[in-house]
């Protein structure tokens, strides 16, 4: 298997480091879920896996649990996720680490709570979505592991 060529910037005093949590959701299908991100965000448009910022005094874990009951309604814990893989991307103004969680145990039924759609995608529908840089790269991690 062939690396990937990937040239970092460095790390820059005035670009603080940005800690976000995302979930690969997988179906009993095996199908993983994507939202798509609201008109009025950053990136809009672009499709993401569910997550968001990791609070003051929270693990990513507990981080994840909670956005996944903000943004789907579902509820899950911190002993049914299990890491998959990170990205590292520097934005031009902050440097985002995104840890990736597989979910396959949760309550109740995904429902976009922020604007956001919602769609399950096949392993070999997820190449075709178009997402954001720091994602690029956990649907190759994703894809492999599949």
């Amino acid at each position: 298997m062939a690396c990937i060529d990937v040239t970092l910037p460095p790390v820059a005093p005035d670009r603080p480091l940005l800690l976000v949590v995302a979930a690969a959701l997988f179906d009993a299908e095996g199908r993983v879920l994507l939202a798509q991100r609201p008109p009025k965000k950053v990136m809009a448009g672009l499709w993401e896996f569910p997550g968001g910022k990791v609070g003051a005094f929270e693990t990513p874990e507990h981080a994840l649990v909670r956005e996944l009951n903000e943004e789907l309604a579902i509820d899950t814990s911190v002993g049914c996720l299990w890491p998959l893989s990170f990205a590292s991307h520097a934005y031009e103004k902050f440097h985002l680490l995104m840890p990736l969680f597989s979910c396959r145990v949760w309550t109740g039924t995904p429902v976009p709570k922020e604007g956001q759609k919602l769609v399950w995608v096949t392993k070999q529908e997820l190449k075709h979505y178009d997402m954001p840089p720091a994602d690029k790269p956990l649907v190759e991690s994703l894809w492999h592991l599949l």
